[in-house]
């Protein structure tokens, strides 16, 4: 056994900062908190708006425009029919307006920052362990502090969603920048273009493979993390799934994992597809 001696416990120093966070800036994590609720809540309100229909319509269509595949593309379609079947239609509109609120969070912030880590080189040099940091920190993790400043919700799980699925969408953004060639670079410049020319029109452009593999990578975090979020009080899918395991259902607990599984698959195939299609023609 490890000597009790020569045990230190941070645990009091811990809570007695969260604590006197809490009480100093209150207002500023409620102004948070209703700030993402509201674009929350304005997300789902639209999510509703749309009749079950035209989410099926809306998948063949642009599975069918991204890959010209039209068996694919019904196969596609008909998974957001079945989970409609099982009757978690609204719960997975739920789930779903929690990823999208983190990914467009995600993407506000992550791709600047992307684009920062490959012009600036000490920013690379602070932020690569720190991402290094975030995609090993076990997901559970984060379920602790977006707990402690903002209580229970689908609010905490937002911002737990959003820290774990953020590393993808940065990384890849750099890295697609970063392998731009530099002949096409000097070329550009050498025709007069600008540092911020050389960015939006020839960087950018050349590096979207990438970075769209980067949101595809973010995305299917964000489905993962919302279904661990539920834990913390965000509704959806992965409540049903945390449900199941209480009682034991088992019936319960495969139509909601198989559910989130068809949720997974169409949102993993429709951003791989979007990817493919600005990849640079094979000779």
């Amino acid at each position: 056994m490890f000597p009790e001696s020569f045990q230190v416990h941070v645990a009091p120093a811990v809570n007695r900062f969260i604590n006197d966070l809490i009480a100093a800036y209150a207002p500023v994590f409620d102004s948070i908190s209703a700030g993402i609720l509201s674009f929350l809540l304005t997300v789902s309100e639209i999510l509703v708006f749309i009749p079950w229909w035209g989410y099926i319509l809306t998948v063949g269509l642009l599975s069918w425009y991204s890959s010209k595949k039209f068996l694919a593309s019904i196969v596609l379609a008909a998974l957001p029919f079945l989970i409609g079947m099982f009757g978690l239609w609204a719960m997975a509109l739920e789930s779903l307006s929690i990823i999208i609120t983190a990914v467009l969070m995600a993407l506000i912030i992550g791709l600047p920052v992307g684009v920062l880590m490959a012009e600036v080189r000490i920013i690379a040099t602070i932020l690569r362990p720190i991402l290094d940091g975030m995609q090993t920190m076990p997901s559970f993790v984060y379920l602790i502090p977006a707990m402690m400043l903002f209580g229970l919700g689908r609010v905490p799980a937002v911002l737990a969603t959003l820290i774990y699925a953020l590393p993808p969408v940065i990384r890849l953004t750099a890295l697609g920048l970063n392998q731009v060639p530099k002949p096409v670079e000097e070329a550009a410049l050498a025709y007069g273009a600008t540092r911020w020319q050389l960015i939006k029109e020839v960087r950018l452009p050349l590096a979207m493979p990438s970075i769209l593999a980067g949101v595809n990578q973010t995305t299917m975090m964000a489905l993962a993390m919302v279904v661990i979020s539920s834990m913390i009080g965000a509704r959806g899918l992965g409540q049903e799934v945390l449900l199941s395991i209480n009682r034991i259902d088992i019936g319960r607990g495969f139509e909601a994992g198989i559910s989130v599984v068809f949720l997974a698959i169409v949102i993993d195939r429709l951003t791989q597809n979007m990817a493919k299609r600005w990849e640079p023609p094979k000779r």
